[in-house]
């Protein structure tokens, strides 16, 4: 199966994008300028993860 890899639509178009696709009930993330580096996890640890960098729980990193 081919995955179905997407973008923002307000993502720049300098090749540094966060891409996400579905597979087999897992979330696949990679950065569009290094795309054989993939990353997965389950939606429901996707949602916690953005929902706390929402909240600023991620923000000493910066």
């Amino acid at each position: 199966m081919e995955l179905h890899w997407r973008k923002s639509s307000v993502s720049a178009d300098t090749g540094a994008c966060i891409e996400v696709a579905e597979d087999d009930g897992f979330v696949l993330l990679r950065e569009s300028d290094d795309p054989g580096v993939i990353v997965h996890t389950t939606p429901r640890k996707l949602r916690a993860f953005l929902e706390g960098a929402k909240a600023g729980e991620f923000g000493d990193f910066t």
